[in-house]
């Protein structure tokens, strides 16, 4: 797992197909907007049946996380000021968290599948991003 920072916040935590570990295992910081974390268990494992209770959270801004099913994806990372910090690649079986600062996707294969999850609700392409 590579965790990229800028000015000490977190930019993108990448967690690639060679880092997965048994269990459960949580990759984001529990602080952040959005929680993502890891299964792997043998045949046979149950987990609790449980109801997610209403509980008021406060989310001041946007994280997003994408897993590429199929393809590959090329990652550009900015400041919260717009500059560059650096790119990289994403392949079948990665998956790449978003907090702070920005980002660009330029998809590298035909045929790419991503599945991309963020913290919701949504609530307008306007009121959520600043493109530039």
């Amino acid at each position: 797992m590579e965790i990229i920072k800028h000015q000490n916040r977190i930019i993108s935590i990448i967690y690639r197909e060679q880092d997965w570990t048994k269990g459960l295992n949580f990759i984001t910081p529990d602080d952040f907007y959005v929680q993502v974390g890891t299964w792997w268990y043998e045949k046979g494992k149950k987990l609790d049946s449980h109801i997610h209770k209403e509980y008021e959270r406060k989310s001041m801004r946007t994280q997003e996380s994408i897993y590429v099913k199929k393809g590959s994806v090329e990652v550009t990372l900015y400041s919260e000021e717009e500059e560059l910090l650096q790119k990289y690649k994403l392949y079948e079986g990665d998956l790449a968290v978003f907090g702070y600062g920005g980002h660009g996707y330029e998809i590298l294969d035909n045929d790419t599948q991503i599945i991309e999850s963020k913290n919701g609700p949504f609530v307008s392409v306007e009121k959520d991003k600043k493109k530039f």
